[in-house]
């Protein structure tokens, strides 16, 4: 017996979700860029967000328990913690290596602030960028990227793109090869929290070794 064929989705249809890839991935961080406003950038990232959260459960019935997904998350966390553990040596060796003079110093010249930002960051960064660059593009966009190579693809360029904001090549890049990590992730785990999780081990590592000042719109906006 012949599987049945899924009905194609209509052309008119895959055209207003790709305006809408270009819309929120592609215009809304020149928006920001142009503007240089940091208020602007957390409001656009936790409002879109909390718009996002609403949309998914109203449109594509996704609940965010059932999305957070704690079985996924204990399947896939030796395996993320295993490749952080490896990953993060080597960036650390490569730092304390090329660029002694700025390994660690975060820590050891702000420690106070240091343990403020490794607190706060996965709160108030990490939770809405994950629901926006993996879970929405995910259920949102799949229609055009499928949920396989092409989804993690899209999810990569997306989050490498919107760190342009910070105006060098670093950001992009690194963030590129992490939004592949954390989209592959999702995608096998079906876990925002362990996405989260991955997300938040990267984005601690790049303050703490010393790659913090790409990442930081003070640095990039001062002119």
């Amino acid at each position: 017996m012949n599987a049945p064929i899924k009905p194609r989705t209509p052309a008119r249809r895959i055209a207003a979700l790709w305006l809408e890839v270009l819309v929120l991935y592609a215009g809304i961080p020149l928006v920001i860029l142009a503007l240089r406003q940091r208020l602007v950038m957390l409001a656009v990232l936790w409002l879109g967000a909390i718009a996002i959260h609403l949309f998914l459960k109203k449109r594509h019935q996704v609940s965010h328990s059932g999305d957070w997904n704690w079985a996924g998350f204990r399947a896939g966390a030796p395996g993320v913690v295993l490749r952080f553990a490896i990953l993060a040596s080597l960036v650390a060796i490569a730092m304390w290596h090329f660029a002694p003079q700025a390994f660690l110093s975060f820590p050891r010249q702000r420690p106070a602030f240091w343990l403020i930002v490794m607190v706060l960051y996965p709160v108030l960064s990490v939770w809405p960028q994950e629901l926006i660059y993996r879970s929405f593009l995910l259920y949102r966009y799949r229609p055009i990227f499928g949920e396989a190579r092409g989804y993690i693809i899209a999810s990569a360029l997306a989050f490498g793109y919107v760190h342009l904001i910070f105006l060098n090549w670093i950001a992009p890049a690194m963030t590129f090869a992490g939004g592949g990590l954390f989209a592959a992730s999702y995608r096998k785990h079906r876990s925002l929290a362990l996405s989260c999780l991955e997300h938040a081990l990267y984005g601690c590592m790049v303050f703490t070794v010393g790659l913090g000042s790409y990442f930081f719109t003070g640095a990039a906006w001062r002119h």
